[in-house]
């Protein structure tokens, strides 16, 4: 795909938590499973300074949810809203601080928290607490255009209709928010320079790690498209197929724009469109939802005018626009059936004649069915045709939320600026050249220059020391390689594969940590040799109370002389004596895979080489 031709443009809004107490209360940053009390909220919009209403926060409204939410140990007053917040957290203040100093940003002068309307439920107060800290940033040439702080929102626990449950545990936990500027040119670029983001993140050493603890939302358009925000990315690995996958969902609507302005349909002939009782032509039909739903419900239908074989998809069939008409229909708690999808499902060919006659259908045009309760179907009929509204401009602007399978679906519409305005109940909160200079002092090494710096000081290759780094364990290497000169790539082995080759195990690779000394220790002593440090540390995940003693009796590990190496390798190489004739210096390579199986752990792998070698040239020679 050429992204250039395109017009792809692209930036990323990066949530990463902090490791922190929570920003305005001095709970800490848990989550918890067990709740000591619930209580019931409906919220509604509010107006901005200007008197304005978010049409994001009306579409939340009109839904009519009630929020259930479970307090714990993690919470108090202040997330019930109960209590006016508390003096923001001076440590987030200064980590967000940091953060925005590696990343070149201008830092303000005075930090001014701001109440965003949010009543999906997620903030108790309707709102979600969040100032601007520094901007004009940058990384690797992509502009940095703010750095903010702010509250992360609860934790949504259930669903059940119309009331969504919550757990407070998670709101108000500290985040830094960075949004870069529309500067990246592909999906692959976006990966990248989250990655790097999410580096300069971990380098401060107060930042959560683990799934959740750290969100990518997408801004992206292309040419002839508009600006769609991608909400709730977990993984990196995800960023560049649900980009692609964005970019053919606008190719798509754009095309499905050209089709109906090419067969001359306006918006005033959707506006006058009415919505059908067609019940009677399914009194018999052999469709069984429709005939459950018959029991106690309506199919009405909705024509949708020169729409004909543009529903059910264009160039990207898995992005067709029926896919956007179901999305509108369930967020009216119904789903629909279309006519480029019929016959199907036990609708039959004539009942399908039937609709079109009843609808007045011409030969371009499509209809959409929809099934259930009257209002609930009233409802979804009048959203489908909003949406198909919407596609004569082609791609709306809107907030959509990242799914599993790298595709997308709607949440609202994008918000616009009277979802701001000012926190009353906390004050602003001064920024003083010399905490700036103190934090320049303190500022961590650049990912970048770490990995440099770990591959000349510890003689690692630029692939160990960026995969210690990415892992955030390079502090952890740190500290053992520089009391265990020498052992550097068993320490960087024992961190990068030991520990992963122990969790695939099913075992907690955090007793590697614990036993390392003890092991390297050993090691350093000559009570064994490298190669057995695997077999140890596994030895110590399933028995974490064992002595070193007791492992290396139990995994067979007792060193042993040079001279008995020799007996061993000589009797392997006298065993096989016709195939190291015939195979000559090329038989040492398959040879060792044999003796090491033999001697694994009991002796140096080095050694072991050195001694084939002699022993192969010896008979060699004879």
């Amino acid at each position: 795909m050429d992204y250039e031709k395109l017009g792809f443009r692209a930036g990323l809004e990066i949530h990463q938590q902090l490791a922190t107490h929570k920003l305005f209360c001095n709970c800490p940053s848990e989550l918890k499973e067990e709740y000591t009390s619930t209580f019931e909220r409906v919220l509604r919009p509010t107006q901005s300074e200007l008197g304005e209403v978010d049409k994001a926060a009306l579409e939340e409204a009109r839904r009519g949810k009630k929020f259930v939410y479970f307090a714990s140990s993690s919470s108090c007053l202040v997330e019930a809203d109960e209590e006016p917040p508390h003096a923001a957290n001076e440590e987030a203040i200064d980590v967000a601080i940091t953060v925005a100093l590696l990343l070149n940003a201008d830092v303000v002068d005075e930090i001014h928290f701001m109440r965003k309307i949010v009543i999906d439920g997620s903030n108790t107060t309707g709102f979600q607490r969040t100032a601007l800290i520094a901007l004009n940033g940058s990384i690797d040439g992509i502009g940095i255009e703010t750095i903010c702080l702010e509250e992360d929102a609860a934790r949504k626990i259930g669903e059940d209709g119309k009331k969504v449950k919550y757990a407070l545990d998670r709101l108000g936990i500290p985040l830094v928010e960075i949004a870069t500027a529309p500067d990246i040119k592909s999906p692959e670029q976006a990966k990248e320079i989250a990655e790097k983001i999410g580096l300069i993140l971990r380098a401060t050493k107060k930042v959560k790690r683990g799934i959740g603890t750290i969100r990518q939302d997408l801004n992206v358009s292309i040419k002839e498209g508009n600006r769609v925000e991608i909400k709730g990315v977990q993984e990196l690995k995800d960023i560049p197929k649900i980009l692609e996958n964005e970019v053919k969902r606008q190719i798509e609507l754009i095309e499905v724009k050209k089709k109906l302005i090419g067969r001359g349909i306006e918006k005033k002939d959707l506006e006058k469109i009415k919505i059908t009782d067609v019940s009677k032509i399914f009194e018999n039909t052999s469709c069984k939802f429709i005939r459950k739903a018959l029991k106690e419900g309506v199919v009405f239908a909705i024509k949708l005018p020169g729409f004909k074989g543009i529903i059910g998809g264009i160039k990207y069939k898995e992005h067709r626009l029926g896919r956007e008409l179901a999305m509108y229909a369930k967020m009216e708690g119904g789903g629909i059936v279309h006519s480029d999808e019929l016959p199907n499902y036990g609708i039959s060919k004539e009942e399908v004649e039937e609709v079109k006659k009843t609808l007045r259908c011409s030969k371009n045009d499509a209809f959409v069915l929809s099934v259930g309760k009257e209002k609930i179907v009233r409802k979804c009929l009048k959203a489908v045709l909003e949406r198909a509204k919407e596609a004569l401009k082609g791609v709306p602007k809107e907030v959509r939320r990242a799914l599993p399978d790298g595709l997308t679906e709607y949440m609202r519409p994008m918000p616009g600026a009277a979802r701001m305005y000012p926190e009353t109940d906390v004050p602003p909160i001064r920024i003083s050249k010399q905490k700036i200079q103190k934090l320049k002092k303190k500022l961590p090494e650049y990912p970048e220059e770490k990995i440099e710096r770990m591959v000349k000081q510890y003689r690692l290759s630029k692939e160990e020391a960026r995969q210690l780094v990415y892992s955030g364990r390079e502090d952890l290497f740190e500290k053992f390689a520089l009391e265990y000169e020498g052992y550097e790539k068993v320490i960087a082995r024992i961190l990068l594969n030991v520990m992963a080759e122990i969790e695939r195990e099913g075992y907690d690779s955090s007793i590697v940590i614990k036993k390392m000394e003890d092991v390297l220790d050993g090691l350093k002593k000559k009570l064994f040799a490298k190669e057995a440090v695997e077999t140890l540390l596994l030895f110590f995940a399933q028995h974490p109370e064992a002595s070193l003693q007791e492992a290396m009796e139990n995994c067979g590990l007792k060193k042993i002389s040079d001279e008995e190496i020799r007996t061993i390798i000589r009797s392997i190489v006298e065993e096989k004596l016709d195939f190291v004739k015939e195979k000559r210096e090329k038989a040492i390579s398959p040879l060792m895979g044999v003796v090491m199986k033999e001697l694994r752990g009991k002796a140096d792998g080095a050694l072991v080489n050195k001694i084939l070698r002699e022993e192969v040239e010896r008979v060699l020679k004879a």
